[in-house]
């Protein structure tokens, strides 16, 4: 009895080919729904956003799994995933075009210091969002930023303002002229 339930645990309920197309049909389905969605959907997931794909994780069980609830099966269909991910990510490495397709382009969301609102609202990230991204990164607010890129991974990438040559130098002579003050200052008592 133990041997035959053992030996149930291991003995697929539908045919290796379906098997094998049903996690291949799914991963398609699901890279074509994640561009579709966004970059924001890979990175920078808010709580509605892993509600989301961890929902989606659950509804496709059944249809990458079918009628089959053996090992064997589950194995099969997770090393067809593995692979599949692993062939898809090594043809796109070679071919740039296909991975812009498939991937999306950066967009830039901060330029010279200007927040671009059409291009938040384009990729759905709100004001707060990307505030909150600024802090995490250090800094105290937008204000400090001169450019701000969403990379095609879905992360936010921040670059701070940097004086200008004119700036510096004002800045420079500004404290040149403090130590001269100060040095008069000196001399006169």
């Amino acid at each position: 009895m133990h041997s035959k339930l053992l030996l149930d645990m291991f003995v697929m309920g539908v045919p290796i080919a379906e098997k094998i197309a049903r996690p291949i049909i799914v991963y398609a389905f699901l890279i074509g729904g994640l561009r579709l969605a966004g970059k924001r959907e890979l990175a920078q997931l808010n709580p509605f956003d892993l509600v989301v794909l961890l929902t989606i994780s659950n509804t496709v069980q059944n249809a990458i799994i079918g009628n089959d609830n053996s090992v064997t099966g589950g194995l099969v269909g997770a090393a067809t995933l593995l692979l599949v991910n692993h062939g898809v990510v090594r043809y796109l490495y070679g071919h740039e075009r296909l991975d812009r397709l498939v991937e999306g382009d950066s967009e830039v969301l901060i330029e010279n210091g200007v927040v671009l609102t059409d291009r938040l609202r384009r990729e759905l990230i709100a004001l707060g969002e990307l505030e909150a991204t600024a802090h995490k990164q250090g800094f105290a607010s937008l204000q400090e930023i001169d450019r701000a890129i969403l990379d095609r991974s879905g992360s936010i990438c921040l670059f701070a303002k940097k004086p200008t040559p004119e700036t510096a130098r004002h800045e420079e002579l500004l404290a040149r002229l403090d130590r001269i003050s100060a040095q008069l200052a000196a001399l006169q008592s």
